[in-house]
C-alpha cells in the first residue's frame, strides 16, 4: 500500500510559484544548481528531443548541448517569464518552445520526445503518479526519462522532521514528506540508476528507459 500524500491543488502550486518566482534563482537556485547539472549532464549523453516538464525559470535551460532541441513546460506563468527571458539574455538558440501546460495531462501525442524530465516537480505537482505515467507516454520507447527529486527518508531525525513538515505542504508549495515509491508506478518505465547527489544527499537522480 502506497503512503498517503500531503494534497496539493494547482491553485495551491500556482500561488506558492507565484511568490517563489522574483527570488527563486537566487535561493533555491544555488540549492538544486549541483542536480540540474547532473541531470543535463546524463541527458547531454543522449540526441533527439527533449522535454523538460517544470522548467521553471529555466535554470536548466543553458547546461543542455547544442544537439539537443528543447520543450519546456511549466504551470506557473511568472517561473515561464523568467525563462523566457533568460533564452533571450543568452542567445539559446536549441529552445524550440516554453508553453504554460499541465504535466498530468500533457498536450503532445505519445512518443513525441527522446528524453524527458523533471528536476525538483514531483513534490510539487497534485498528481505526481500521473505525471510519471505522461511522462511514459510522451517518451519514445527506447528514450530516458530523468527525475531529480527530493525523496524523504524512512527513519531517523530527517524522517521526523519531514513528518512534521508535511501538515504544512499546501502553504510550502511542495512536500516534505515523498517516499520515492510515489513515483515507481509504470510499467513502461525500466529503472537504470538512483543516484544520491549533493548536498548532503537530499535529492536523488532517478534514469530510466522507457520499455518498448
Amino acid at each position: 500500500m502506497r503512503p498517503k500524500l500531503a494534497e496539493l491543488d494547482t491553485a495551491d502550486v500556482r500561488r506558492a510559484y507565484r511568490r517563489w518566482a522574483p527570488v527563486y534563482d537566487s535561493t533555491f537556485g544555488r540549492f538544486v544548481e549541483a542536480g540540474v547539472k547532473e541531470a543535463t549532464r546524463l541527458i547531454n549523453t543522449f540526441h533527439g528531443r527533449v522535454l523538460e516538464v517544470g522548467v521553471g525559470t529555466g535554470l536548466a535551460l543553458p547546461h543542455y548541448k547544442p544537439h539537443l532541441r528543447i520543450t519546456g513546460v511549466d504551470l506557473s506563468p511568472e517561473m515561464l517569464r523568467r525563462a523566457r527571458e533568460r533564452v533571450h539574455k543568452e542567445k539559446l538558440s536549441n529552445i524550440d518552445e516554453l508553453v504554460e501546460m499541465d504535466a498530468t495531462a500533457l498536450e503532445f501525442a505519445d512518443a513525441s520526445f527522446d528524453v524527458s524530465t523533471a528536476m525538483y516537480v514531483m513534490t510539487v505537482v497534485p498528481e505526481p503518479a500521473r505525471v510519471m505515467h505522461e511522462l511514459a507516454r510522451v517518451t519514445k520507447p527506447g528514450g530516458q526519462v530523468v527525475i531529480v527529486n527530493h525523496f524523504s527518508a524512512a527513519k531517523g531525525p530527517r524522517a521526523l522532521i519531514e513528518k512534521q513538515l508535511a501538515g504544512f505542504a499546501d502553504v510550502l508549495g511542495w512536500r516534505p514528506e515523498f517516499p520515492v515509491e510515489t513515483i515507481l508506478v509504470s510499467d513502461k518505465l525500466a529503472l537504470r540508476s538512483r543516484r544520491e547527489l549533493k548536498p548532503f544527499g537530499l535529492f536523488t537522480l532517478l534514469h530510466f528507459t522507457r520499455l518498448p
